[in-house]
């Protein structure tokens, strides 16, 4: 199977993807931050370099869902999805003015030619959270590139991630409410979420 974890900036998907991995004794494929040589730029001037880290986590990700349909015998859980890369952080820089529209229709034209040869996932878990919980997690991880993001980004990629869980039919989708859970230290939230896996995946 191939399932991905969804959700904003801070709302603790690489850990939960690391949890789970060693969990279910699942390989798991982590979202390319460390060593990606545009975040930090992009953070620090995102009219300049929003095509650019588009267009290389859109890389990323279809090398990644590539390894994925190439891997037959194994479950494997994914941090972020080639979805998001479209349809929450290009369009969000596309609606405030940040990514120009001939950038922006470039870029959904290798997109769209993209999507169109791969499989969607067979499971998605969304992770809702609320700001709060958002600027928490991401001050509580301290990279500097991230110190500098405003709560006015946080909050439009979040309406942007509603739509998408609201809207999306590519397949099974479940909904996580993570604001008063604290899965990486509590064992009762984690079991909380494998009961719900479990249900999902093994008892439908």
């Amino acid at each position: 199977m191939h399932i991905a974890i969804v959700g904003n900036i801070g709302a603790g998907k690489t850990t939960l993807t690391q949890m789970l991995g060693a969990h279910y004794k699942w390989d798991v494929m982590y979202e390319a931050v460390e060593g990606n040589p545009y975040l930090a730029s992009f953070y620090e001037d995102m009219e300049r370099w929003a095509f650019n880290l588009q267009i290389y986590f859109l890389n990323s990700r279809f090398a990644q869902v590539q390894k994925i349909r190439s891997t037959t015998y194994a479950t494997i859980i994914q941090d972020r999805t080639i979805y998001e890369d479209a349809y929450i952080f290009a369009r969000n820089l596309y609606d405030s003015e940040v990514l120009t529209e001939r950038d922006y229709q470039t870029y959904l034209l290798l997109f769209n030619s993209i999507v169109n040869t791969v499989s969607q996932p067979d499971l998605l878990i969304y992770l809702k959270a609320d700001i709060p919980k958002l600027v928490s997690q991401i001050k509580k991880r301290g990279r500097d590139f991230e110190s500098d993001i405003s709560v006015e980004y946080l909050k439009s990629l979040n309406g942007y991630y509603d739509e998408f869980a609201k809207n999306y039919d590519h397949g099974r989708l479940i909904e996580i409410d993570v604001n008063d859970m604290d899965f990486a230290n509590n064992p009762a939230d984690f079991k909380t979420i494998t009961d719900q896996l479990d249900k999902e995946l093994f008892y439908v």
